[in-house]
């Protein structure tokens, strides 16, 4: 299990699903039909490399409103939810990240004069985001997408896209990168959509496993221990079965990541 798969977990567990997803979940790889997740950005996995670049195009627009939703009453289109978290390179959440989109509208063109379908968000402190607002649409020599730049505090700009799976023009638009793909469902009469940027943030992992288990007070959960599901520990005088397969990390202690433990 890969360390951001963990984390990722732990950060849903604590965080409150957002309505327009409440039908599901908010996480990206998870939201294909299949249940095969698709080859998206590289995952984050101390040293890997970051969410690629790609050009900005002739449309962007500096000084976009600060907002999370980009509907406007009577605005047509397909309504779509993005989500997900931004991670550095060791796979830990970044908070306070410059997230800025900009997007055509139903028919495929851009507000050149104001800022409608344009705006930006920043993450919160877990590292998450979230976007409502139409799917765009399509004009000549393109394929869908939506547009972001990302900054990290004191860090350079990242410039993207992001596309839709399933899109006949993926094939012939010359910029389009299959690893910037978002996994999308339909729900609801609308779209949800997620994605996970990883940006070329250092950051430190932490410690790592020591050289042998260090018991908790008065439990048997111990740092640097391998569990597996179904595993039996006890922390802090309760009893707890381990959910998902991992190898416990100073942090992760029964009581802290329930997405990893259940009081038994």
């Amino acid at each position: 299990m890969r360390r951001k798969t963990v984390l990722r977990a732990a950060l849903a567990a604590t965080a409150a699903i957002p309505v327009a997803l409440a039908g599901g979940p908010a996480l990206a790889r998870t939201l294909t039909g299949s249940g095969t997740a698709p080859q998206l950005t590289p995952p984050c996995d101390d040293g890997d490399h970051p969410t690629p670049e790609q050009i900005e195009g002739p449309y962007f627009k500096p000084n976009s409103p600060q907002r999370t939703s980009l509907l406007e009453p009577g605005m047509p289109g397909t309504p779509l939810t993005v989500s997900g978290y931004v991670f550095g390179r060791a796979c830990l959440p970044v908070a306070g990240v410059l997230l800025d989109f900009w997007q055509a509208d139903a028919n495929g063109a851009y507000d050149n004069t104001g800022f409608r379908l344009r705006g930006h968000q920043f993450t919160d402190s877990r590292g998450s985001f979230a976007l409502t607002t139409i799917v765009p649409g399509l004009y000549p020599g393109r394929t869908r997408h939506l547009h972001v730049k990302l900054q990290a505090p004191g860090r350079p700009v990242l410039t993207t896209q992001l596309y839709f799976p399933g899109e006949p023009r993926n094939n012939t638009d010359t910029i389009f990168d299959a690893r910037l793909l978002m996994t999308v469902r339909d729900a609801g009469g609308g779209r949800e959509a997620a994605f996970d940027f990883v940006l070329d943030v250092p950051q430190d992992p932490g410690p790592g496993p020591g050289p042998g288990p260090s018991p908790s007070p008065g439990g048997t959960w111990a740092v640097g221990t391998a569990y597996r599901a179904g595993d039996r520990v006890t922390y802090a005088g309760r009893a707890y079965v381990c959910l998902q397969a991992h190898t416990a990390q100073p942090g992760w202690e029964p009581p802290a990541v329930p997405a990893l433990w259940r009081a038994a």
